[in-house]
């Protein structure tokens, strides 16, 4: 390989599913750096990153991890994101702001499936990013077959880059296909160069010719060499892989043991002599060369002692503290360092940092840039599991408000909801666990502790029959009294058609200014119905009443229409209602069976199921739903689709719900509007 010159600060992030061991290979990197004395190791809990309470009790990775370091003279910072899918709004804000991505596997062709979602938002966003298959001091694994299972999922091809030395099962070294030179691993220390073994002469030759021809595919004199048969020259072979990574046409595969320090020199020298410029990444982000500074925010953070933290990837230019930015003026720049943030006095091009207390500074926005707005910012992910909370302690709500709201700003992909017709504050989130940190934040960080429950599905009534009632309100008590007098029509509406309030008075039997009064006092009562939910899809017609000259008032009929609506509802035959959902499931297609055997299990109607656009080998199967079958929909799906299946909602309708469970609502109703009584 060339010599290089040094390079400008660069920035990757480590993504995988959950238990690839991307925290291991952080480990790993840092101390190859010798950035840290010794490696730590997730199940002794003494990792640089997974510090927090909420990381250490789950033995995983629930915010991003970040570090920096200087290895041979250059600078990296390191986003070691969540494995689990339920923080994966946290990977991919990280991986819109770094020059690339090192995406860790594990060996196993069957889990091969759950890196597809990453593995696609990598390539829409056109991000490099290389593989690294780890835990490949695992007996008898099968590279070939792991990286077919992979390139299965990959729209990009995969270009092996190395194949392994063995001794019996165990990995003992590599064979680099480029310089075609063979190492043996010696943990804690360099690989000793040796020669090519006999028994993997014949691997090597064979996975050489695969990646050059896949590099010939990019390049037309690389094409001409191999077919006249001339072995090309191994920078230009270096050339065409930066080149095409660069321009994520190809995707490197190296392999090796984060936890044995097995191939971790292997791929620091592949990001060093091949990962982008930070110029690139700015020119891939949308921002041009020269002009105002320019950083975009990719992770908000809330600090214990440093408040609101605004971390960015700095795309142009130099900041430096107490700069105006976002409104504000910077309090404070940091870098990561191995533990907590280290103020710096300025950060340049390249430079990963935070800045403090930009509190109108929001994830995804750009700072600084005169306006410059570079590729539009992902919206956030769409939630898919909520429950209803509340604060443990009366009076706490603004308190409990503000606390989530931070959060929300935190994580995108929660979602805060205000139900005000069951007085519910509702926490929407990507699952269960993802939920349950954000309680335990809620206590260990604002010492806000709340209590949950399942959130009120928003059942509705209506009406089958027709009536018409009088109500009357008169009432005496001195001085002035109170007089209202109506005649209503209460009527059913089609489905959907909402209600609908009329008056048919002639001759003044209501004055005009009474009506008004009329239609809210019918509308209150609509808010709650003889079963216990808001009352829809019926009209009411004011047909006839009467008042007085002196005793009536807008409160008066007011009363007088509740008084009719009391009375006339029952004679109605009201019925339950419960919202129905269009939902559409994605999975791979292996799993399309599993899907549709769960929504018939929860009462759904299955409208069909097709290939899923965009995607190799996926399908999305299309169903109606009730919404009362959603709760835990996106845990089941997860659990039998190796964590990759998800699904997309929208409210399509209310349909009429009778029998037993019917029954059980209603009365579950009650009870509820008992206690709360």
């Amino acid at each position: 390989m060339t010599g290089k010159t040094v390079s400008l600060p660069r920035a990757a992030a480590l993504v995988g599913p959950f238990s690839s061991g991307k925290t291991s290979l952080l480990e790993a990197l840092l101390f190859r750096a010798e950035a840290i004395p010794r490696q730590g190791r997730i199940k002794d809990g003494n990792t640089l990153g997974d510090a927090s309470a909420e990381a250490r009790a789950r033995m995983m990775s629930v915010e991003p991890n970040l570090a920096s370091v200087e290895f041979m003279g250059e600078k990296w910072s390191f986003v070691d994101c969540p494995g689990s899918v339920e923080f994966q709004q946290d990977a991919y804000n990280a991986l819109l702001a770094v020059d690339a991505a090192i995406v860790v596997c594990e060996p196993d062709p069957a889990r091969a499936v759950m890196v597809a979602p990453l593995l696609k938002f990598l390539d829409a966003h056109q991000i490099p990013h290389l593989l690294f298959v780890n835990k490949m001091d695992t007996g008898g694994i099968r590279l070939k077959e792991t990286l077919e299972a992979l390139q299965a999922v990959s729209e990009r091809p995969l270009v092996l880059r190395e194949v392994p030395i063995r001794d019996g099962d165990k990995v003992t070294g590599y064979v680099d296909l480029v310089s075609e030179r063979a190492y043996k691993y010696r943990p804690g220390q360099k690989s000793d160069l040796i020669k090519i073994p006999d028994s993997a002469r014949d691997e090597e030759q064979a996975a050489r010719q695969e990646m050059l021809e896949h590099l010939a595919d990019f390049d037309d004199h690389l094409m001409e060499e191999l077919l006249e048969d001339v072995a090309p020259p191994s920078d230009e072979v270096y050339g065409d892989l930066t080149r095409d990574l660069a321009e994520d046409l190809i995707v490197p595969v190296f392999f090796g043991s984060a936890e044995s320090d097995g191939g971790i020199t292997r791929l620091w020298k592949a990001l060093r002599h091949e990962v982008p410029e930070p110029t690139a990444t700015a020119a891939r982000l949308g921002f041009t060369n020269g002009g105002a500074p320019v950083a975009r925010v990719f992770k908000t953070q809330h600090a214990a002692h440093a408040g609101k933290l605004s971390w960015s990837r700095v795309l142009r230019g130099e900041f430096a503290d107490a700069q105006a930015l976002a409104g504000g003026k910077v309090s404070g720049v940091f870098a990561p360092g191995l533990g907590n943030p280290a103020k710096v006095a300025k950060a340049g091009l390249g430079d990963l940092v935070a800045f403090g207390k930009l509190d109108n500074a929001a994830t995804g926005m750009v700072l600084g840039g005169d306006g410059q707005t570079g590729t539009p910012w992902p919206a956030p992910l769409d939630p898919l599991f909520a429950m209803a909370l509340e604060a443990e302690k009366k009076g706490d709500d603004v308190k409990l408000s503000g606390a989530l709201t931070k959060l929300v700003e935190e994580d995108p992909s929660y979602r805060l909801e205000q139900n005000a017709e069951f007085g519910e504050t509702v926490l929407w989130g990507q699952g269960e666990i993802h939920l349950m940190v954000a309680f335990e934040r809620l206590k260990s960080r604002f010492g806000m502790g709340v209590v949950t429950h399942k959130p009120t599905v928003p059942y509705k009534e209506t009406i089958k029959k027709s009536a018409s009632v009088h109500g009357r309100h008169k009432k005496q008590s001195g001085g002035h009294g109170q007089f209202g007098d109506v005649h209503l029509e209460i009527r059913p509406q089609p489905r959907g058609a909402g209600f609908v309030f009329e008056d048919k008075i002639v001759g003044g039997a209501v004055p005009r200014n009474y009506i008004p009064a009329v239609e809210d006092g019918v509308s209150e009562f609509l808010r709650q119905g003889a079963l216990g939910f808001p009352v829809v899809d019926l009209a009411v017609t004011l047909t006839d009443g009467s008042y007085h000259s002196v005793d009536s008032s807008d409160m008066a009929f007011k009363t007088a229409a509740r008084i009719a609506m009391v009375e006339g509802l029952p004679q109605c035959e009201s019925v339950l209602l419960e919202p129905i959902l269009a939902v559409d499931i994605s999975v791979p297609a292996d799993f399309t069976s599993k899907a549709q055997r769960i929504i018939t299990g929860r009462r759904g109607q299955i409208l069909g199921f097709d290939a899923k656009d965009g995607w190799t080998g996926w399908d999305q199967v299309s169903a109606y739903l009730p919404q009362a079958e959603m709760g835990d929909l996106i845990v089941e799906l997860r659990s039998l689709t190796m964590g990759v299946g998800t699904f997309a909602w929208r409210f399509d309708h209310l349909q009429e719900l009778s029998g037993r469970t019917a029954d059980q609502v209603v009365a579950a109703r009650k009870e509820a509007l008992a206690k709360k009584g």
